[in-house]
């Protein structure tokens, strides 16, 4: 069943009373605020808050590069956000990640406690408050949706059209040092294929933090703090300034990876790896990167940024060029003009991969859900 209304979360979390540069909780019915203006002083800087206009309207269809002969790739988008409108639905994914962000900002400069999932893999105890947060607004407006969280696994109909992925502190490690490279991340899927996203990033760093949302609808356009984004137009790889991604385990993807790091660092303006893949993929949206790869991320690490990478104008693919879904083990974006390419050394490496018996198999769907895949 469907709700129409809107709930913002009841889940008891420990909020500063003092603003932070995250906009309060709506209330049912409210339209969202997206776009804030003021300034006030907190600690040692100040945070620019976000006056509240009308809210955007969403484009009929996302925008496309203009960059002539430029080769096209599956979209991977939803055909339609289903019998949710798409003003409904990114509401409550926006409202969701703003949760979720609101128990990292209270965080953000108190001491952490650290658990491990692996040898170097940590969790924090904040990524499980986000989790819970962000799982007590959507359980609120659809309690009849599939989630698919980072720290919780699958919880719900495993038979919905709807499949959420949740991401509740994507750079976990940068966040336990106060590095600035962090978001939430929360990505909605219709029938398997992306259908609306919000990625709330930290920027700044300790004494100054702050926030931006980037989010984005199937067909919809991207938006950044509500203003309309759009990919670079860079179309050689010596102007261009790349970023990668490197998973835990140091195996033969790691050490490829580790190898086109190196081809790119000598053949364009840089490669950077900032160690959280929705934000990366946003900095491309944003246009001040060209382009982002990775091998071995997860549907919750990819649902999000990839959608409001292609609705900024973007392309996405596999690593291999291949179409992407989002149980997909690698994942390739990128302004669209340089895929190609990218892909004249990427898919290569990634074929090599292939050869040597590397799992490429997509990484896990659930067996109930309905998708288009």
């Amino acid at each position: 069943m469907v709700r129409s209304m809107v709930f913002s979360t009841s889940f008891p979390l420990r909020f500063s009373p003092i603003p932070r540069s995250i906009p309060p909780q709506i209330q049912p019915n409210q339209r969202l605020p997206l776009n804030f203006t003021n300034k006030i002083r907190h600690g040692f800087g100040g945070i620019r808050f976000l006056r509240a206009k009308p809210a955007r309207e969403l484009c009929t269809k996302a925008v496309l590069s203009e960059i002539p002969n430029q080769k096209q790739y599956p979209k991977i988008g939803a055909q339609s956000t289903g019998p949710i409108p798409p003003s409904q639905l990114i509401q409550v994914v926006e409202i969701a990640a703003k949760t979720g962000a609101e128990v990292v900002m209270d965080a953000v400069n108190k001491p952490r406690n650290i658990t491990y999932k692996g040898l170097t893999d940590l969790v924090t105890e904040t990524d499980k408050m986000s989790e819970a947060a962000i799982l007590e607004v959507v359980k609120k407006n659809f309690d009849d949706h599939l989630v698919l969280g980072e720290e919780g696994g699958i919880i719900g109909d495993t038979s919905s059209d709807y499949l959420w992925c949740i991401d509740p502190l994507d750079g976990t490690t940068n966040f336990a040092h106060g590095y600035p490279s962090f978001a939430v991340s929360v990505g909605v899927l219709f029938r398997g294929n992306p259908a609306a996203a919000a990625v709330v990033e930290f920027v700044g760093g300790p004494m100054c933090w702050n926030t931006r949302i980037f989010s984005a609808t199937a067909g919809g356009g991207a938006f950044c703090n509500g203003q309309k984004i759009h990919v670079s137009e860079t179309n050689l790889v010596e102007r261009s300034l790349l970023v990668t991604g490197f998973g835990y385990e140091h195996d033969d993807a790691w050490a490829t990876n580790l190898d086109l790091f190196k081809h790119f660092t000598d053949v364009s303006r840089g490669v950077r790896r900032l160690g959280a893949a929705a934000v990366d993929m946003c900095h491309v949206a944003l246009g001040i990167a060209e382009a982002y790869w990775e091998y071995r991320l997860k549907p919750w690490d990819m649902a999000a940024g990839a959608l409001i990478v292609e609705e900024a104008g973007g392309m996405v693919t596999r690593m291999d060029g291949g179409k992407f879904c989002v149980f997909d083990r690698s994942i390739l974006v990128s302004n669209g003009a340089l895929h190609e390419k990218l892909l004249e050394r990427i898919g290569p490496a990634t074929e090599g991969l292939k050869s040597k018996g590397i799992d490429f198999s997509l990484w896990y769907k659930p067996e109930s859900l309905h998708t288009d895949l």
